[in-house]
């Protein structure tokens, strides 16, 4: 959808702007190219239980505070 909008307006510029885009197309190419990898981690699927018994909660955690009983 993108691509022939890309080329018409490409195809309007002078030939040695056209390179100058080139380049940049490479540079992008090569940022993004190592980027990838690292998104790929990313999009793993989390274990369940990796954090068990690492995490714990106060038995009075429902409890009011203090701070709230002039409000409450």
């Amino acid at each position: 959808m993108v691509q022939p909008l890309i080329l018409e307006k490409l195809e309007e510029l002078p030939e040695s702007l056209q390179t100058e885009v080139l380049h940049y197309i490479e540079f992008l190419v090569e940022k993004y190219a190592k980027a990838l990898p690292q998104e790929e981690t990313f999009n793993k699927k989390r274990k369940a239980g990796l954090l068990k018994g690492k995490v714990w909660m106060s038995d009075d955690f429902d409890a009011p505070l203090e701070d709230f009983k002039d409000y409450m």
